[in-house]
């Protein structure tokens, strides 16, 4: 018995921990729904704690330059301490909402690269080894973001790739320390641009939407980016003609390669 216990507080012979989501799919501000199934070892354990969280694969600047790094965020605990007797099993459902700000991971059916959305599972156990589980949701866009990704296809923008950053969008109500990048390549039509980036920032209410400009070298002027914020109304976002929006937009900035 004192081997059995000496193996369960490093990790052998004790409980294990197993994550099942009802469901996979969610958008922002939804809910994602599941179970936690803890499976006795072969000694009794006294469980500490108990929580769910979401975890993001985040590039992070360092001295060596981008590096990639798991960032957890909105972890929820799910009930208090315990005696978890050998061979037992422990069920607990539970239901993690997952923030508007949260990056979509999911375009067109398919999943963006760059994007690795997850939630994650922390069991504490009294003098063991923490076990954890990992399992990936796929966040798809709200209506109102479908519809601007949409009008980006329609004005024949094609995508490039997705990444989440570290850091902070300037005058947006971001609340998470990371936010999202989706790239796409420019059309012909707009000569000035090389590529567009696309930010969405979003509340319950509604979202900032960043585009960040990269502008190609006219004759006149240096390679640059510029910067245009606008919001958007999750309830009445079907009012704008956002295909002409952007395109109105876009072609002010990049209908030419000599712009100042």
């Amino acid at each position: 018995m004192a081997i059995k216990k000496l193996f369960a507080s490093v990790g052998f012979g004790g409980a294990s921990v197993e994550t099942l989501l009802v469901e996979p799919n969610v958008l922002p501000g939804g809910v994602v729904h599941g179970e936690v199934r803890i499976q006795g070892g072969a000694v009794a354990q006294r469980i500490q704690g108990l929580s769910v969280g979401l975890q993001a694969k985040v590039e992070v600047e360092s001295q060596d330059g981008e590096v990639l790094r798991n960032i957890g965020f909105h972890r929820q605990q799910l009930g208090g301490e315990f005696e978890l007797q050998p061979g037992a099993t422990h069920v607990v459902p539970f239901g993690l909402s997952v923030p508007w700000e949260t990056p979509v991971t999911m375009f067109l059916g398919q999943h963006l690269t760059g994007t690795h959305i997850g939630v994650t599972t922390q069991l504490d156990i009294a003098r063991a080894v923490d076990s954890g589980d990992l399992d990936p949701i796929n966040v798809h866009p709200l209506p109102a973001q479908q519809a601007l990704l949409d009008s980006f296809g329609a004005l024949g923008f094609r995508f490039k790739n997705a990444d989440i950053e570290e850091g902070r969008v300037r005058g947006t109500r971001q609340q998470l320390p990371f936010y999202q990048e989706i790239e796409f390549h420019a059309p012909p039509q707009y000569r000035g641009l090389k590529e567009v980036e696309l930010t969405f920032v979003a509340d319950g209410q509604a979202m900032d939407v960043v585009l960040e400009m990269d502008k190609k070298p006219g004759l006149f002027s240096e390679h640059s980016d510029s910067y245009r914020c606008f919001q958007v109304d999750l309830a009445n976002f079907q009012q704008t003609d956002w295909t002409g929006y952007l395109n109105h937009w876009l072609a002010e900035v990049g209908g030419r390669r000599s712009w100042l």
